[in-house]
């Protein structure tokens, strides 16, 4: 069913797809994520947070699946369900939903900068040398993007271990009455993790790249997991330091959690933080902008290094424009609602298809 062999040079081990999964779902949303949760489900939210990452389990199975039946990529899979014509036509509209990821990563993280740090830092020319750095990755290949998710997970692992110093003042009468909430509230806080989980579908994208990618299914799992044992863990800590009250009024309630942490060689460790998540949000970017222009190469016949420049110049003049909290919020509630319609609805729809499809071609 595969068009083109992918050339054994260029794939990957499959213990590589627990960094692609986990660098991918582990980037900007980890820094605010807390009070839209905790605004619908309280002090359950760590439920809300738990559920939504091991719902993704299921999700994960059947695009294995979906990708084992056709022995290929998204693409492969339109055209075997829906034809060439058809299946290329909705083949394109991810193009559009991959920029849209890159777009709200970008500008979300210029915001943080520009909230917590650099008041005029111009989002233009901080997009410019962003995308360009991006555009240099991808052009060494999927091998060098995987190899940046690789070092975006350990380089500024320590970060994490600053939190600590936040379970000292922590009152952990917050997490109590467990199952305070009703289902529904829970659910709705599970929904609005969406943005916040957004990554594991790139492994439907990036399948034919994986060597024996039977054995890259534990380590996607293991991924899924890795992220949803951070976000849960760092939703348990936000709700034991904050009351409610208090984190109703905290945008970015990790880096708020960082003001208490004090070393004698460094006043102010959430510029340290800040600092350190470019690393974090960079394979998120490059991932995006990757997918986006195969997608462009395959359905078009466009050189990648044409698809990315081409999608990075969007990028760049789009992003200014979103220059307010008002905007960067709609953009962010766009990005999870479409995120959620593909995870939740159309990935069990194609499942759903492809095994009809599969049957009516065998008989």
């Amino acid at each position: 069913m595969q068009e083109q062999p992918i050339p054994e040079g260029v794939k990957i081990s499959p213990f590589f797809v627990f960094y692609l999964i986990s660098s991918m779902q582990i980037g900007i949303g980890i820094l605010g994520f807390q009070r839209i949760i905790v605004g619908y489900s309280g002090n359950d939210a760590w439920i809300s947070v738990l559920f939504a990452g091991l719902s993704l389990h299921i999700i994960m199975w059947m695009m294995y699946r979906i990708m084992e039946t056709v022995n290929g990529d998204f693409v492969t899979a339109h055209k075997f369900i829906f034809g060439n014509i058809v299946g290329k036509i909705l083949s394109s509209i991810f193009i559009i939903y991959f920029t849209l990821i890159a777009l709200t990563i970008l500008r979300t993280y210029i915001e943080v900068i520009q909230v917590w740090m650099f008041p005029d830092l111009s989002t233009f020319w901080f997009s410019l040398l962003f995308l360009l750095l991006c555009t240099y990755i991808i052009f060494g290949g999927f091998r060098t993007v995987v190899g940046i998710a690789f070092f975006s997970m350990l380089l500024p692992s320590y970060v994490h271990l600053t939190f600590g110093f936040n379970l000292r003042f922590s009152n952990y009468i917050h997490l109590l009455p467990v199952f305070d909430h009703s289902i529904k509230e829970i659910l709705i806080g599970s929904f609005h993790m969406s943005l916040t989980y957004l990554g594991s579908e790139i492994i439907l994208f990036c399948y034919p790249f994986i060597k024996e990618p039977q054995k890259s299914k534990k380590w996607a799992h293991l991924g899924l997991l890795f992220s949803t044992f951070i976000y849960t863990s760092f939703m348990i800590v936000t709700i034991v330091y904050f009351s409610e009250e208090q984190l109703e009024k905290s945008i970015w309630a990790t880096l708020t959690m960082w003001k208490i942490v004090k070393f004698p060689f460094v006043e102010r460790i959430e510029y340290i933080g800040i600092a350190n998540w470019n690393l974090i949000i960079l394979p998120n970017v490059c991932i995006a902008l990757w997918i986006a222009s195969r997608l462009l190469k395959r359905l078009i016949n466009i050189r990648q290094r044409k698809g990315v420049f081409f999608i990075a110049l969007i990028i760049l003049i789009v992003g200014p424009f979103i220059d307010t909290r008002e905007k960067i919020g709609f953009l962010n509630n766009l990005t999870g609602k479409v995120g959620f319609v593909f995870n939740y609805i159309y990935i069990p729809f194609l499942f759903i298809s492809l095994l009809i499809a599969k049957k009516v071609k065998k008989t």
